[in-house]
């Protein structure tokens, strides 16, 4: 019995890892999105092309 309930349990983390990172990968892909719109936006701005909006 002890077995089955740890293959279960083992079952059940890898497959809410999975998600999270699947979840994680979205998120990724949408920050890099606004950002990359950021950078062209802002690069062709009034000020002579040297607008940034981040602070690095």
């Amino acid at each position: 019995m002890v077995p089955i309930l740890l293959v279960l349990l083992l079952a059940l983390i890898l497959f809410g890892a999975g998600f999270a990172v699947k979840i994680l990968w979205w998120i990724a892909l949408a920050v890099l999105v606004i950002w990359l719109v950021g950078f062209f936006v802002r690069g062709t701005s009034a000020a002579g092309g040297r607008g940034r909006w981040y602070r690095w």
